[in-house]
């Protein structure tokens, strides 16, 4: 079963200097299998941080349809669907305020129970529980990314889109987070789609994968 099917989508911005149209996202037809793990590569600049933004409306396709469990997303409520698709950005990004401040954003903000204690969800990304009251701008960057990944699980996503989160950290952290990932995947069935230039993460980690070349999908968007 398909989580997501993408259906001649493009996305197009004007360049400041010229108003000139710029394509950065050129007919993508793709399909992202449920509870799998995607990776998407390419060369620098290919589009693949905007493919994934697209995902979740954090950017709105210029052209094309995206459908999430067969309903176009732009039909479902923004909050909702960035719940439901959770993103994770190669850097890390806290608001002043405790790590437990922090994890709890997203169901504070909607009034709602976090899908796991803060305690449990710090563990579950690899930190000591008792970091909670701790200040989160004073922690180091892998710590922080974990938090970051916690914040975002707190929610109980259904997907969840990472875009190069272990680019900046070390072996021992980046692997770690792989370890949870697949879990994730393979346990929970949870839908993965993953940005990385790391060819072998993506052996390590994808069950498949596709390849963005100068905004075009390889392969007519057949996952390889």
């Amino acid at each position: 079963m398909n989580k997501y099917i993408l259906e001649h989508v493009g996305y197009t911005v004007a360049e400041p200097n010229n108003g000139k149209s710029h394509e950065i996202l050129k007919d993508i037809n793709l399909t992202i299998p449920e509870g799998k793990i995607l990776t998407i590569t390419g060369p620098s600049g290919s589009g693949k941080s905007t493919l994934l933004s697209l995902l979740n409306l954090m950017r709105d396709a210029t052209t094309g349809r995206i459908f999430l469990d067969q309903e176009d997303i732009r039909q479902l409520d923004v909050l909702e669907l960035r719940r439901r698709v959770g993103m994770v950005f190669q850097k890390p990004y806290l608001f002043r305020g405790t790590v437990e401040d922090n994890v709890l954003l997203g169901p504070r903000l909607r009034g709602v129970n976090p899908s796991s204690t803060p305690g449990l969800l710090l563990e579950r990304v690899g930190l000591d529980p008792s970091m909670l009251q701790r200040e989160a701008t004073s922690l180091s960057g892998g710590e922080q990314q974990r938090v970051t990944l916690a914040r975002t699980l707190a929610n109980g996503p259904e997907v969840l889109l990472l875009d190069e989160v272990t680019a900046s950290l070390d072996s021992d952290s980046a692997h770690f987070i792989e370890g949870l990932v697949r879990e994730l995947s393979q346990v929970q069935g949870m839908t993965v789609v993953w940005v990385t230039h790391d060819r072998e993460q993506v052996e390590r980690v994808g069950d498949n994968n596709v390849v963005l070349v100068d905004g075009r999908l390889l392969d007519g968007g057949m996952v390889i």
